[in-house]
């Protein structure tokens, strides 16, 4: 707890162990401020304001006999009690109650699955009947897509303070693994504040109110929480603060707190920052509702995090199914004749409760009556009416646009693009670069990847689409081929042109992200779910990188359109290619994006020019059509001139899925390969001089585009064979994808298929350069020779 220091006036020792050492707990001296500490300390030391005692009473009456009802009915399932901790319903209601008055609007929520039903009806104001409904043998077909467990789902409503306002509440959806939801709403809140101010800075944080909540072994020992709670005050991330609630039973599973985390109180992790923590005894109802109001009112006051340790415990196992009595015999022992909350209460403010407990135990009898009669899965949420201009479910092909623009649309952006303003130092180097992009917009020079995507996201942004780019060193670009933002030489101020293309544009935020990849995806994806007009993109700085996000890849990103039928369209960039540099930064992990696409639920592609990279993501933008993006972007090919464009490519209609070959007419081998091994492939064929091996690209992988191999490789009606080579090993990469489709392929065509790959291996790639460069060399010799076998 805090720490009083001597020199400063205030109550004898008495007092202040009554203010600090009782039922509230604050720890607030290591906060940088000296404001903010002053502000606590008044707030701690001054007479606390009058509570509602008959509401606080009615709603604990509410919370606990909803478990109870539920124990009775559905005796052996799961449902995640809050017995316990059933103040988190006052707690709540305080915050909000007071959030409302500092102009609060909407509520974004994320909780793991304790409590998460009873906050479902006593926050997000669902009838009861209908979250009751998921413990009932409704009709299966009823289910959004695969569905969810009752315990997982969110939740959207309507919660009315104490003086009359109306706040929304968004539950976001949440999987087992518990604190991977925390970035993910505070990217919603993120997004709604934006769209509060119609996209320009300085918005006001007041609208909108995110509110986290923890259990104590998720808070302490999972870290994503860390890496979420330091985009606090980046300006990248920041939502005005989150309210961090630690629903605090003293236990995780069947682990006690000293197996849990290495400090005194599993809050401590958020002192590494300047938030403050309080500490409340959850069987303190009034304490609970003074600490609330304090809380909001700080973040409200100072735009920042606040911590609350709401300290309780556990009335069943870990899911009502467990026997905590194994694990913990002698605090079960105590807890099963420990009476609940709401009667401890009553007995302390003298009110006789048995009418109230009498009448909510009628109400949630018709209730669970009600439930039995649901047929179908009632829709607990409902997506924002910004949802309602895209599509979601599967593709169709009239959801695809037009992409290209003429040579002078694309020169007129160039000039805003390589434009800086007077008395700007421009480094040298960028000097000669933009040089050199002035001579690509105006078809002087071939177009590389870096100029490619400027102009795609000028011309999103001249037509009205809003931008958010973010990743490690994504301003310059980890290979230096973006410079999206450039930087005074003389004073170190920055200048985005595409920020600056026109007065009144949508939003361009372009910043470089902590280091961090869970934490940064998922607050992408969830600024995506509320921002669907804008082209939301997460860049890893080399595509390996992923791999530490892989928990909201597979739970939110390739699952949530199936499991809770909330779609997204967010981009995924990631540098990939076997150049010799090691396994580390080789592989993107393509095979695990291509295991997980099922049901058109998201996209993978590998553009293999510079025109394509431009075409896939205004196409990505452009149709009205949200599913998430992943894309492997090339390294040593970003400024190749293999993989350049010329200025009338960018004119096309539309992203080519399988890109032809347009040097070999008629050939008698067709290699079919994507990303960087194409060109390379294209180089042997030179040195060979070789006029019969045609060359495809398939740069969509999934949704694979059958209908377009099929047409290219039948365009070629002496081809004898087809190879699909890669760079990967055989048991990465999109082998194991490919193959046996583009086998069933060419059968129909009755053409033989073989494939050319590297070995098996536990590892990527090797780590000498020399023997990758001999294993390169060995893979295109064998894809130019005709000897079958696999």
């Amino acid at each position: 707890m805090n720490r009083l220091n001597p020199k400063i006036s205030g109550p004898d020792a008495e007092e202040a162990r009554r203010i600090y050492s009782s039922t509230i707990g604050a720890d607030f001296m290591h906060l940088a401020q000296p404001e903010r500490r002053r502000w606590i300390a008044e707030r701690m030391e001054s007479q606390a304001p009058p509570s509602d005692r008959h509401l606080i009473l009615a709603r604990l009456v509410r919370a606990d006999l909803f478990e109870q009802v539920l124990q009775s009915r559905y005796l052996g399932t799961k449902r995640f009690s809050l017995e316990g901790v059933t103040s988190l319903i006052p707690l709540l209601d305080a915050i909000l109650d007071a959030a409302g008055e500092h102009g609060a609007i909407e509520s974004v929520m994320a909780m793991s699955h304790r409590g998460r039903l009873n906050v479902m009806v006593h926050t997000a104001c669902k009838t009861p009947h209908e979250v009751v409904a998921g413990f009932e043998d409704v009709d299966p077909r009823s289910v959004l897509g695969a569905g969810d467990v009752k315990y997982h789902v969110g939740a959207t409503g309507a919660f009315v303070t104490a003086h009359g306002k109306e706040i929304e509440i968004h539950l976001v959806s949440n999987p087992s693994h518990l604190e991977a939801v925390d970035p993910v709403a505070v990217g919603r809140a993120r997004a709604k504040l934006m769209r509060y101010q119609g996209g320009e800075p300085g918005f006001d944080t007041n609208k909108v109110v995110p509110i986290v909540m923890h259990g104590d072994a998720a808070f302490a020992g999972q870290g994503i929480f860390a890496e979420t709670l330091n985009f606090a005050d980046l300006a990248a991330y920041t939502v005005g603060g989150t309210i961090q609630i630690i629903v605090n039973n003293l236990i995780g599973f069947t682990t006690r707190p000293v197996q849990e985390h290495s400090a005194r109180f599993a809050a401590d992790l958020a002192k590494r920052q300047n938030v403050p923590v309080f500490h409340v005894n959850a069987e303190d109802p009034d304490a609970v509702v003074r600490v609330g109001q304090i809380a909001a009112d700080y973040r409200a006051t100072f735009a920042s995090d606040v911590v609350v340790d709401l300290i309780g415990y556990r009335r069943h196992g870990h899911s009502e199914v467990d026997d905590p009595t194994i694990t913990q015999p002698l605090l079960y022992e105590r807890i099963k004749n420990h009476p609940p909350l709401w009667k401890l209460y009553a007995e302390r403010v003298k009110v006789d409760a048995a009418k109230t407990v009498a009448a909510v135990r009628a109400e949630y009898e018709v209730e669970q009556t009600k439930a039995q009669q649901v047929k179908k899965i009632p829709h607990l949420r409902q997506l924002p009416d910004y949802w309602s201009a895209f599509h979601r479910g599967k593709f169709r092909p009239e959801y695809e646009v037009e992409t290209g623009l003429s040579p002078e649309k694309i020169g007129e952006l160039t000039d805003s693009l390589v434009r800086v303003p007077e008395g700007f130092n421009v480094h040298p180097k960028i000097v000669k670069l933009l040089e050199q992009r002035a001579e690509m917009g105006h078809g002087k020079r071939a177009f590389d990847y870096g100029f490619a995507e400027a102009v795609a996201f000028a011309s999103l942004l001249d037509s009205g689409t809003p931008l958010r780019l973010t990743g490690q060193d994504t301003q310059r670009g980890t290979f230096n081929q973006r410079h999206a933002v450039l930087v005074d030489t003389r004073t170190e101020e920055t200048y985005v042109p595409l920020a600056n293309l026109a007065p009144g544009q949508p939003f361009c935020e372009i910043f470089n992200s902590p280091l961090s990849e869970a934490g940064c995806l998922g607050f992408e994806y969830g600024f995506s779910r509320d921002y669907p007009e804008a082209l939301v993109l997460w860049e890893a700085q080399f595509g390996d990188f992923v791999n530490g996000a892989q928990v909201i890849i597979d739970q939110f990103i390739s699952a949530g359109e199936d499991k809770w039928d909330l779609p997204s369209g967010v981009v995924l960039l990631l540098p990939h290619g076997f150049e010799g540099q090691g396994p580390e930064h080789s592989s993107a992990r393509m095979e695990r994006f291509l295991q997980l696409a099922a049901e058109e639920n998201i996209q993978i592609c590998q553009p293999s020019n510079a025109a394509q990279y431009f075409h896939m993501l205004r196409r990505q933008a452009l149709r009205p059509w949200r599913k998430p993006l992943i894309v492997f972007t090339p390294k040593s090919m970003l400024r190749h001139p293999d993989a350049s464009s010329k200025l009338e490519d960018f004119a096309r209609p539309q992203f080519l899925s399988v890109v032809p070959d347009s040097e070999v007419t008629d050939a008698k081998h067709i290699l079919i390969a994507s990303g960087k091994v194409g060109h390379e492939l294209k180089a042997e064929r030179r040195k060979r001089k070789d006029p019969t091996t045609a060359i495809l690209f398939l740069d969509q992988l999934y949704p694979l585009p059958k209908p377009e191999i099929t047409a290219a490789i039948s365009a070629h009606p002496n081809a004898r064979e087809v190879v699909w080579v890669q760079e990967e090993p055989r048991n990465m990469g999109a082998f194991f994808y490919v193959m046996p489709r583009l086998n069933q392929l060419c059968q129909d065509l009755e053409i033989s298929l073989r494939s050319v790959k590297r070995s098996s291996s536990a590892s990527p790639a090797t780590g000498s350069a020399k023997a990758h460069e001999l294993e390169q060399k060995t893979l295109l010799s064998l894809a130019f020779t005709t000897t079958s076998g696999d």
